[in-house]
C-alpha cells in the first residue's frame, strides 16, 4: 500500500508511461495517428490522468480501456490492444528495467538519444516530463523485492481485465482493417506465467482476509474492500439522506460496471497532489450542498481515507464540515479540535504565516474557526468571546492576516445580530474607537470596524477579503443612515438619508475581483478541476460526440470542448461575485425596483448556482417565486415552488419552507380563510422559537403575520398591541427598515377600525422612514395609505387624496404588484366619485357623470377587478364590483350592472363562507 506522501511506482503509473511512449513515438504506431487532432487528444488525455482528482484511488485498467474507447475513435481498439499487450508483457525485472531505460529516451536534454522522425521530445520541466522523471526515479530506488512486488501487482492489475475484455475487443474489431494477429497472440497468452506463479495465491490470501466486510453501504467498492477486521453496521439515518446523494455528484456511489472487478487486489493512492485536490473538492461539495450530502456515506469514505493515509490530517477537517452541516454540535467540536491538534491548522488554509513565527502555533486560526462554528450554531455570545480572544492572540503572534479575517468575522456577527455585541473588544488596547466611550452607537461601532477591516485587508493584499469587506460595506450603507461619529460641537445641517450611490460603488468595487483573481489562483484548483471535468465529460453523450468526430476542425473542437469544462475562476471568487449579485437583487428589492431586482436574481440563478451554496441558491429561487406571486398570482408561484422544493431539500428552517408559509398566509387572508391563516402563523411561530436559535428576521416575520391575522379578524386592539410590541423589538435591534413596514401596518389598523385621525401620524412616520432609507416602493404604498386615510375623513379631502395618489401612481404602476396596483386604482376611482364638484349625492358618493366621463372611473375599476380575481382577494374585489354596479346603474347600463352585481355577490358569498376544504391545506 503506497503512502500518500511518497511517489511510488504503481501499475497505473506504468500504464500511463506506456501511453506516454505511444504519444511521444507516433512513428512506431501501427496504424499511425490519422490526424494531428487525434494525436493531441491522446496527449490531453494523458495530461488529465496525471492531474485529475475525481477519486483518491488510482483507476483500474478497465477504466483506462473505457476512456480510450471514448477518446480514440477509430484508433481506440489499437490503443487498447497496444496498452494491454505492452503492460502484460512486463513479466520479469529485466523487462521493467528495459522499459524504464526506454522511457528516458523521450525526455529532452540527453545528447546520447537518437531522435526519430516525428518524435515528440518531452520537456523535463513540463508536467508530463516531471511525471515521467518521477516514475523513473521511483523505479530506480526500488529494491529487488520491491520490483518483484511491483510485478505481482502488475499481474493482478492485468489478469481480470485481459480475461474479460479480449472477446469484447474481438467483437468490436470484427470486419475492421486492424491487425487481428496481434489480438490473437494476446488472447492466447499464458497469463499464469506473468509473475512467477504467485498471483493466484496472493489473491486468495487477500480474499480470505476480507471475508467479513459488508458491501451494503453506499460507498465505492474499492474503498469498502479496504476495511479489514471491521464489522460495518448501516446507520438507519442514512435512509433520510439518500435523496440528497442522488443529486450530489461528489458523493461516490457504487457503479454496476465495477461489480465484476476483483475487489481484493492491492489498491494504490494517487499522488499527494491529487489526494489533496480530492479532499479540497469534497470540502467545497459539503459547503455547497450542506445537509443534502448523506452523512453516513461520507463518514464511511472519510474513515477509509484515514485508514489509507493517516498522515492526511485534513480528513479531520472534512469530518468537522460534515458534522457542522448536519447540525451535530458535539461531533463538530471534537473533529475541529482533532484537526488543529494533529495538523496545527496548516493544511487547507491560505493565511500567510508571519515571518519568524512557528507554523505549529496556529492557535489564533483555531479560535477563528471555533468562533465561526459557534456563530453557525446560533451562539453569538460564545462566538464573540472566542473571536475576541482570537484578536488578542493574533496581535501577540503578529498574525496580521488572521487578525483581518477575525475582524471581518466580528463585523459579520455584529451586523447579523444587530445588538451591541462589540463591547467586548471596544475599550481594549486594540480598539480604534476607545476614546469615544459609550457615546458611539452600535451602527457607528460597526462602521469603524468595517473600515478597519477593509484597511487591513487592502494593506495585506488579501483580494478576496477586500471584496468581502466591500460587500459588507454595501450592506451597511443599504441599511444604515450615516451619522457623524462626534456628538459635540456645532452641528452642521445634514440630510439623514442612506446613500444608494455608495451601495452601487461598493458593489462595483467588489466586482473588480474578477480581474485580479489570477495572482491567487491555485494550480490544484485550476489544472485539477479542468482535468477532472474533462475526464468526467467522456462518459456524457455530448462529450463522446465531440471527441469522436474525426472531420471537424480544430477550432470547433476546442470551442465545444471549452464549453464542456468547468470555469477556471476559483470557486471562492465566483461565490463572492455571486453574493454581489444577490445583494444587488436585495438592494433593488429594498429600494422598490422590481424589474432590476428580478434581473439581478436571474443573473445569479443563471451564472452562479454551480459555485454557490444550496442555501444561497434556494434564497434566489425564493426571490423569483415571490416576484411570481406578486405579479402573476399564486397559481404560478406554487407551481414554481413545487419545482424548487424538488431541487432543494426542505429542512426545518429552510428559506423555501418560510416562503411557502408566507404564500399560504397571504392567500388565506385574501380568501378570508382565517383558520388556515392562524395555522400558518402557528407554524411560523414554531420556526421562530428560540429553542432552535434566535433568528430575528424570522421572529419579526412571525409577529407581523400574527398582527395581520388579528387585523383580518377585526380584533383591532390585539393587532395594535402585537404591532406595537414588534416595533419596540425592531427599534431595540436597530431594524429600521422593518420599522417602516410596522408603522404602515399600525396606520392600516387604525384606518380599518374607523380611527383615521389616529392613523395619520403612523402613516406620516412611515413616510419619514421611507425617505430616510430610500424605500421608494414602500413610500408609494405609505402615500396610498395616507390618501385612503384622508379620504376616510370625508369627501372634503378627496382632492388632497387624489393628488397624493397621482404622485405615487407612476411608482405603483411601474413597480408595484397586483394587489398594490388594484388598491391604487380603486382608491383613485373613489376619489373621483367622492369629489364635491359632482352634484348628485348617492350613498355617500357624488355622481354627475356623463357617458364620455364614465371611462375615467370604470377603466381603473375593471383593471383592478381583473387583478384581484387573479389573487382571489375577495374583500377588495367585492368593493370594486360594487362601485362598478352603482356606476352602471346610474348610466342605465342594466346588463353590465347585473353582471357586476353577480360578481359582487359571488365574492361576498366567498367572504362569508370560506372553503374549509382548501386543497392547499395539504401543503402544511
Amino acid at each position: 500500500m503506497a503512502a500518500a506522501s511518497a511517489f511510488a511506482i504503481t501499475p497505473h503509473k506504468v500504464s500511463v508511461c506506456v501511453l506516454l511512449q505511444m504519444y511521444a513515438l507516433p512513428t512506431q504506431a501501427t496504424p499511425p495517428f490519422s490526424s494531428v487532432s487525434q494525436h493531441n487528444r491522446l496527449g490531453l488525455y494523458i495530461l488529465s490522468l496525471t492531474k485529475s482528482y475525481d477519486d483518491i484511488l488510482e483507476p483500474k485498467l478497465e477504466d483506462l480501456i473505457s476512456q480510450l474507447r471514448e477518446i480514440g475513435g477509430s484508433l481506440g481498439p489499437w490503443l487498447i490492444d497496444h496498452l494491454t499487450s505492452r503492460v502484460s508483457s512486463l513479466s520479469s525485472p529485466d523487462d521493467l528495467f528495459t522499459f524504464f531505460s526506454e522511457m528516458r529516451g523521450i525526455l529532452g536534454g540527453s545528447d546520447s538519444v537518437v531522435i526519430e522522425d516525428n518524435q515528440v521530445i518531452l520537456d523535463p520541466n513540463s508536467i508530463l516530463g516531471m511525471f515521467l522523471r518521477r516514475c523513473v526515479l521511483a523505479f530506480n530506488v526500488l529494491s529487488f523485492e520491491g520490483v518483484c512486488h511491483l510485478l505481482t501487482n502488475i499481474g493482478i492489475y492485468c489478469k481480470e481485465v485481459l480475461s474479460n475484455c479480449m472477446p469484447y475487443e474481438l467483437h468490436r474489431l470484427d470486419g475492421s482493417s486492424n491487425d487481428l494477429e496481434s489480438l490473437s497472440e494476446c488472447e492466447n497468452m499464458d497469463l499464469e506465467n506473468f509473475v512467477f506463479g504467485k498471483v493466484n495465491e496472493e489473491i486468495e490470501e487477500r480474499k480470505e482476509a476480507t471475508e467479513r466486510v459488508s458491501f451494503h453501504l453506499h460507498a465505492t467498492q474499492a474503498i469498502c474492500g479496504l476495511v479489514e477486521d471491521v464489522e460495518v453496521v448501516t446507520d438507519p439515518r442514512s435512509k433520510h439522506h439518500d435523496k440528497g446523494t442522488e443529486d450530489c455528484p461528489h458523493v461516490h456511489r457504487p457503479g454496476t460496471e465495477s461489480q465484476d472487478v476483483d475487489p481484493y487486489g492491492e489498491v494504490f493512492l494517487r499522488t499527494n497532489w491529487q489526494v489533496q485536490g480530492y479532499l479540497t473538492e469534497q470540502a467545497d461539495a459539503i459547503e455547497k450542498h450542506g445537509g443534502s450530502v448523506s452523512f453516513n456515506t461520507f463518514e464511511l469514505i472519510l474513515r477509509q481515507i484515514k485508514k489509507l493515509a493517516p498522515e492526511l490530517h485534513r480528513v479531520h477537517y472534512l469530518h468537522y464540515l460534515n458534522s457542522l452541516y448536519h447540525d451535530d454540535y458535539f461531533a463538530a467540536v471534537e473533529n475541529l479540535h482533532c484537526y488543529f491538534d494533529y495538523s496545527a491548522g496548516i493544511e487547507g488554509f491560505d493565511f500567510v504565516p508571519p515571518s519568524g513565527s512557528n507554523n505549529s502555533a496556529r492557535y489564533e486560526i483555531a479560535l477563528l474557526c471555533l468562533g465561526m462554528m459557534h456563530f453557525y450554531f446560533g451562539h453569538p455570545k460564545q462566538a464573540l468571546l472566542v473571536l475576541t480572544e482570537a484578536v488578542r492572540i493574533s496581535q501577540v503572534q503578529s498574525n496580521d492576516s488572521c487578525l483581518a479575517y477575525t475582524l471581518a468575522a466580528i463585523c459579520n456577527l455584529s451586523s447579523e445580530i444587530g445588538s451591541s455585541i462589540t463591547a467586548g473588544i471596544l475599550g481594549t488596547s486594540y480598539s480604534p474607537v476607545t476614546s469615544m466611550g459609550s457615546s458611539v452607537s452600535v451602527a457607528q461601532q460597526l462602521f469603524v470596524l468595517l473600515k478597519e477591516s477593509l484597511k487591513r485587508a487592502e494593506s495585506l493584499k488579501l483580494k478576496r477579503l477586500v471584496a468581502s469587506n466591500h460587500l459588507a460595506m454595501a450592506k451597511f450603507d443599504l441599511m444604515h443612515v450615516q451619522r457623524p461619529l462626534l456628538s459635540f460641537g456645532p452641528k452642521a445641517s445634514m440630510r439623514l438619508k442612506t446613500c444608494p450611490v455608495n451601495v452601487c460603488k461598493e458593489l462595483r468595487l467588489c466586482s473588480h475581483l474578477i480581474s485580479e483573481f489570477a495572482s491567487e489562483t491555485s494550480t490544484v484548483a485550476t489544472d485539477g478541476a479542468f482535468s477532472t471535468a474533462w475526464l468526467k465529460n467522456l462518459t456524457k453523450p455530448m462529450g463522446s460526440l465531440v471527441l469522436t468526430q474525426e472531420n471537424e476542425s480544430g477550432e470547433n473542437f476546442h470551442a465545444l470542448q471549452f464549453c464542456a469544462q468547468s470555469s477556471s475562476i476559483p470557486r471562492s471568487v465566483l461565490q463572492i461575485l455571486g453574493s454581489s449579485y444577490l445583494l444587488r437583487a436585495s438592494a433593488w428589492e429594498t429600494y422598490g425596483s422590481a424589474p432590476l431586482a428580478r434581473i439581478n436574481a436571474l443573473v445569479y440563478a443563471t451564472c452562479f448556482t454551480d459555485s454557490s451554496s444550496s442555501s444561497d441558491t434556494a434564497l434566489v429561487h425564493a426571490k423569483l417565486i415571490q416576484h411570481l406571486a406578486a405579479f402573476q398570482g399564486y397559481k404560478e408561484a406554487f407551481s414554481a415552488l413545487k419545482v424548487a422544493e424538488e431541487r432543494f431539500l426542505s429542512v426545518s428552517r429552510s428559506v423555501l419552507l418560510v416562503l411557502k408559509l408566507q404564500l399560504l398566509h397571504e392567500r388565506a387572508l385574501h380568501r378570508a380563510h382565517l383558520k388556515l391563516a392562524q395555522q400558518v402563523c402557528d407554524e411560523l411561530g414554531v420556526l421562530a422559537s428560540s429553542v432552535m436559535g434566535v433568528d430575528m428576521e424570522l421572529k419579526r416575520e412571525a409577529s407581523l403575520r400574527h398582527a395581520r391575522t388579528l387585523l383580518a379578524a377585526k380584533q383591532f386592539s390585539e393587532a395594535a398591541a402585537v404591532a406595537h410590541s414588534l416595533f419596540c423589538m425592531c427599534y431595540k435591534f436597530n431594524m429600521q427598515v422593518e420599522n417602516a413596514t410596522i408603522l404602515l401596518l399600525l396606520a392600516e389598523i387604525h384606518k380599518k377600525s374607523g380611527n383615521a385621525v389616529l392613523g395619520l401620524p403612523y402613516a406620516l412616520a412611515s413616510l419619514s422612514f421611507c425617505q430616510s432609507f430610500n424605500l421608494d416602493l414602500l413610500k408609494a404604498s405609505a402615500t396610498l395609505t395616507l390618501a385612503e386615510l384622508w379620504l376616510s375623513l370625508g369627501s372634503n379631502h378627496a382632492k388632497r387624496a387624489l393628488t397624493l395618489i397621482h404622485g405615487a401612481l407612476p411608482m405603483i404602476l411601474g413597480h408595484g404588484g397586483l394587489e398594490l396596483r388594484a388598491r391604487a386604482r380603486i382608491a383613485e376611482s373613489k376619489c373621483y366619485l367622492s369629489d364635491p364638484s359632482y352634484s348628485d349625492f348617492l350613498c355617500g358618493f357624488i355622481f354627475s357623470l356623463v357617458f364620455e366621463d364614465s371611462e375615467v372611473v370604470l377603466d381603473p375599476l375593471r383593471q383592478a377587478s381583473d387583478e384581484l380575481q387573479v389573487l382571489e382577494y375577495h374583500e377588495l374585489a367585492a368593493e370594486g364590483f360594487y362601485l362598478m354596479a352603482i356606476i352602471f346603474d346610474k348610466l342605465g347600463k342594466l346588463e353590465e350592472r347585473e353582471e357586476a352585481a353577480a360578481s359582487f355577490k359571488k365574492h361576498v358569498m366567498a367572504l362569508e363562507n370560506p372553503q374549509d376544504e382548501d386543497p392547499l391545506l395539504n401543503l402544511l
